[in-house]
């Protein structure tokens, strides 16, 4: 006893030291990478370079807006210049107010590591608060570089609001639901944004052809749309360069235009920058507020500031809206309407009239091109936005597609594309009329910077723990503006305002649904996880014959063994020598470094040769074909291995990752010895000694043993060294590797309610069977593939 105390107390103060020497370095290098995206600096020429290449992808919608404002605001006629005037006040405040100082100052900065959009701000939440509804999430994911969060003090603001935020469930339905509304509103942003904007720029013909007939218009814009979205499995790599020089030339076009305007027409309009005429413009009447829809219009594409920023800094989006696209939208506004006050009766196209006719046709093809842009700018934001609700369980699979081996953010899918486009062209031809789509266009930009709005509110209280008067202040004065805009766009709900509606409630359906279905499915399994005591009471051959090779059992399941496993081990006559559960799933993080994707540990004891494998994704992460994946999976074996080996010794160890112990012993590497300095991990390790599937201790391999044959058949060789087991694992990985697929279906229970048969018996099979397998999400090949079917009912 007192022999073993002592080696004990000899192995803890090793360990202890081993801790105390990795321990600061690893809290220096994970601040530094946590904070990569804050403290990242750019050079001045290369900001600006940036700044200039964010024109093309982030400002092409806002851009365009000039082509189609003033025709929505006053749809019938112009009583005099002052409500000319008016109008015009009310977009340099609304410019002023919403994109400038709400997105580009303040929302821009409630990014996730330079990523925005909706599912940005919940995956902030998400790890700030337990609000994620389904609890796939371990201790260990806490550690990640890029899953930065903040704790709080017990009696502060921020950890009551988190207290309450946490206390209920229906709360974490609120939250979801709002996010799920504007995300599928972001959507209906992608359908209308290519309709409006080409179908305004093709609507210039009509002043030089005035015989011309909206029809041909019509068929001209559907022409460009079928175009537009049949190149889009191109992807933009080969053209993108082209965008930004096309809208900087529309930008400085516009800006030279208006100032021109100003000068040639009425420069009385510059009364408008006096915020009395915001007054006098309301206090005309009742059509001064309904022409708030109209005037909306000048703020659309103000999202796409928040939701494409991972492509550009804040800093350069910042820079170029500051010094192009503001100057040269104000200069925009103001000049056309000087040109409207003097030529009341052009309103229909007012930036096509006031054009010199030298330059018209030339202004023609400029302006198409930047509405091409604009709309190629929204539908691969809105490739974006359902690959994020997809990672994070909320839409059915659809396929994805890399369209860049350099940019790994283009992405395509295919299924989207064509939905989008259809809808797109039925917007367009069955309206004819921009007044329609514009009302319905602004009903979804409004609903999307609403819910922007109030998800702000938490961000600021657990986040940025800003005082309670800041979060006060910025809501009031949100929506101070956005729901006047609200409440006037809901008027046009009979005149095209209902478009959005219906698409933001078949989408919500499709994906609360498939929400839904996915945690009734985890909850089922997390319930049904087969005992350990079970498994250990089969033996190491499981009850079955162990045959060569690696099974891989893929699993939603984070710890524990899948119900399905039994199902597979009763119905099966042999299994193979070795096994590891590979659970893929997605956290709240924008991505997770390769270095720490996967964490491996062992079920059971040694003899018994079963593993799990949880490999960890970001919502811009993509499971994509690679051939590389079992290589990295089996090379994690290895390497896990040869830590449990090094730890087994240290009485208190717990869980060492790869970079621990690269710190401590340079040599192992991939689960490879070598002497060489350079570490080329591509996974982080965990060894779990103590845990709740290897609930009995991890034994050495007895010291007694004869043979060392490796005998990949056999489930109950016992090994005399580390590289005896690492052998037996090269021999099965040589027999061949099977990948074991759960096809289960969840169907709802006899004495369920209407509501839920209804939602799980018929929507959810509905989407499961039209959607993409799991085999084909995974790219597992068809002739290593393994299905196990069972019914489950929740």
């Amino acid at each position: 006893m007192e022999t073993g105390s002592t080696n004990g107390q000899s192995g803890k103060g090793a360990m202890w030291e081993l801790e105390r020497n990795l321990d600061q370095p690893m809290d220096a290098e994970a601040g530094r990478l946590r904070n990569m995206y804050r403290e990242k600096t750019y050079p001045t020429i290369l900001l600006l370079r940036l700044a200039f290449q964010s024109l093309g992808v982030v400002f092409g919608d806002l851009g365009t807006s000039p082509l189609y404002v003033f025709c929505n605001i006053f749809p019938h006629n112009i009583e005099d210049t002052e409500q000319v005037i008016g109008a015009l006040s009310l977009i340099i405040y609304s410019l002023t107010l919403i994109p400038l100082i709400k997105y580009v100052f303040i929302v821009l900065r409630a990014n996730d590591n330079g990523q925005g959009g909706t599912f940005a701000l919940y995956s902030l939440l998400c790890r700030h608060a337990k609000i994620n509804i389904i609890p796939n999430q371990h201790r260990t994911d806490q550690e990640l570089t890029t899953y930065s969060r903040r704790i709080y003090e017990e009696k502060s603001l921020a950890a009551k609001f988190q207290m309450w935020l946490e206390g209920h469930q229906f709360r974490k339905n609120v939250i979801l639901i709002l996010v799920l509304f504007g995300t599928c509103m972001a959507v209906g942003d992608g359908i209308l944004t290519p309709a409006i904007s080409v179908l305004s720029a093709t609507g210039g013909i009509q002043v030089e052809v005035p015989r011309m007939g909206n029809d041909v218009v019509v068929i001209i814009s559907v022409v460009i749309l079928i175009g537009l979205f049949s190149m889009q499995h191109y992807g933009t790599d080969k053209v993108s360069w082209l965008f930004a020089p096309i809208v900087f030339v529309w930008f400085i076009l516009i800006g030279i235009l208006g100032a021109v305007n100003i000068c040639k027409y009425d420069h009385s309009v510059l009364k408008a920058f006096n915020p009395i005429y915001v007054y006098r413009y309301f206090k005309r009447g009742k059509n001064s507020w309904a022409s708030l829809g109209g005037i909306m219009l000048s703020i659309t594409g103000t999202e796409a500031l928040f939701a494409d920023l991972s492509y550009f800094p804040v800093q350069a989006i910042q820079i170029a809206f500051t010094m192009v696209v503001f100057p040269c939208l104000l200069l925009q506004y103001t000049g056309q309407a000087a040109f409207i006050a003097a030529n009341k009766e052009e309103i229909t196209h007012a930036f096509y009239s006031s054009l010199p006719a030298c330059i018209l046709w030339p202004a023609f093809v400029v302006a198409t091109a930047a509405a091409i842009v604009a709309s190629q700018a929204t539908i691969s934001a809105t490739y974006s936005i359902i690959k994020q609700a997809l990672a994070l369980g909320c839409f059915p699979r659809v396929k994805i597609i890399h369209t860049s081996k350099k940019y790994l953010g283009q992405i395509y899918s295919p299924d989207i594309n064509w939905i989008l486009m259809v809808f797109c062209i039925a917007v367009t031809a069955g309206f004819k009329k921009q007044s329609q789509i514009a009302n319905a266009y602004g009903t979804a930009v409004i609903m999307v910077m609403l819910v922007t709005t109030f998800l702000m509110i938490p961000i600021m209280l657990l986040v940025w723990r800003s005082h309670w008067t800041l979060v006060f202040v910025f809501t009031v004065l949100s929506l101070l503006v956005e729901i006047p805009y609200f409440s006037a766009v809901m008027r046009k709900i009979d005149q095209g305002g209902w478009v959005p509606l219906v698409f933001a409630a078949a989408f919500l359906l499709i994906m609360y649904i498939w929400h839904y279905g996915t945690l009734k499915r985890y909850e089922f399994e997390m319930h049904s996880k087969v005992s350990m005591a079970w498994i250990l009471g089969l033996g190491p051959s499981l009850g079955l014959v162990r045959v060569p090779g690696i099974g891989l059992v893929y699993t939603e399941l984070a710890s524990g063994v899948p119900h399905i496993f039994s199902h597979f081990i009763t119905n099966l006559p042999a299994i193979h020598s070795t096994l590891v559960f590979v659970c893929v799933k997605y956290l709240p993080v924008y991505t997770v470094p390769l270095d720490e994707r996967f964490l491996v540990k062992r079920i059971g004891p040694k003899n018994f040769h079963m593993f799990r494998c949880v490999a960890r994704y970001g919502y811009k992460d993509i499971h994509k074909k690679d051939d590389d994946f079992e290589k990295m999976l089996f090379d994690s074996l290895l390497l896990f291995i040869r830590l449990e080996s090094m730890m087994e010794e240290y009485s208190d160890s717990d869980e060492y990752s790869t970079r621990e112990l690269s710190l401590a012993n340079p040599r192992i590497s991939n689960g490879v010895t070598t002497t060489s300095s350079n570490n080329n991990n591509n996974m982080e390790l965990m060894s779990y000694t103590s845990s709740h599937d290897s609930i009995v201790p991890v034994n050495s391999p007895s010291n007694d043993t004869s043979s060392s044959q490796v005998v990949p058949a056999s489930g109950q060789t016992a090994f005399q060294s580390v590289g005896d087991e690492i052998a037996f694992l090269n021999a099965c990985r040589d027999a061949g590797v099977v990948h074991i697929l759960g096809n289960t279906v969840i169907r709802a229970r006899r004495d369920s309610g209407f509501i839920k048969k209804m939602a799980i018996n018929y929507l959810y099979a509905f989407l499961r069977k039209i959607c993409r397998e799991n085999s084909a999400i995974f790219n597992v090949p068809h002739e290593s593939l393994l299905n196990v079917g069972q019914v489950f009912y929740v």
